[in-house]
């Protein structure tokens, strides 16, 4: 059984009476431990289709199905307790808390799910631990470089051991290297422990970490193939 299936989703935005349609008649399924990247120029639809998917935002029109169950089914609190359980955020711009350690960041999430406090120490070093930074563990973001607070954000989706995440363009504010490291703990998640990704991106590079591509163009399906020749990157954030 497929983990994300959609079938016509779509969303329309409505502003002062003039409707834009971002997203439009999208159709595709992912199945559980696969690495999907979603590419697209500006405007494309990424975003939406990422909120969407992320139970961030709610469709126009369509179904989405998340592990079998038809998301319009998940009402208030269980739809909080659903994204908190079963899917995990990286974004572009790391989100976070300025005045708190590394610690303290990675456990955020466990304050809103059902695990006992007495184990979230624990949970959360092995979580810092397994994107190499147990060094940082006491640290604040603002003695981090752009990788490594890219890499707390990783481990603080790690943290409720979701079942997907959802990195939105997450070494789109990352050199080279950086950006090597942080893709290289991405793959990592999806071949040594099953992880399902979901990667917006617009850097081919970064794209063909993925097995498989969809591109958007205005809102739309325009493609959806296999990676031929998945690109591999060396493990340097154990190092």
């Amino acid at each position: 059984m497929a983990l994300i299936e959609v079938k016509n989703l779509g969303k329309t935005y409505e502003d002062e009476g003039t409707a834009t349609v971002a997203l439009k008649d999208v159709t595709f399924s992912i199945d559980r431990g696969n690495f999907v990247a979603i590419m697209g120029p500006s405007g494309s639809g990424k975003s939406t289709l990422l909120h969407l998917l992320g139970l961030l935002d709610e469709p126009t029109r369509g179904t989405y199905f998340f592990d079998g169950k038809n998301t319009a089914d998940y009402k208030g609190v269980e739809l909080s307790k659903l994204r908190n359980q079963k899917i995990g955020f990286v974004f572009q711009m790391f989100n976070l808390l300025p005045r708190t350690t590394v610690l303290e960041n990675v456990k955020l999430p466990l304050i809103y799910s059902d695990i006992p406090e007495r184990d979230w120490d624990k949970i959360a070093r092995e979580a810092i631990d397994s994107v190499g930074l147990s060094h940082r563990t006491e640290h604040g973001p603002a003695e981090l470089s752009g990788g490594e607070k890219q890499r707390v954000a990783i481990a603080r989706a790690l943290v409720t051991d979701p079942e997907i995440i959802f990195a939105d363009e997450p070494t789109g504010n990352l050199d080279s290297k950086s950006g090597k490291q942080v893709m290289s703990v991405i793959q990592h998640l999806n071949e040594e422990r099953g992880k399902t990704i979901v990667l917006i991106t617009h850097e081919t590079s970064t794209a063909d970490h993925a097995e498989r591509i969809i591109r958007l163009m205005d809102g739309a399906i325009e493609s959806d193939k296999k990676v031929e020749k998945r690109l591999t990157a060396e493990d340097e954030f154990v190092k």
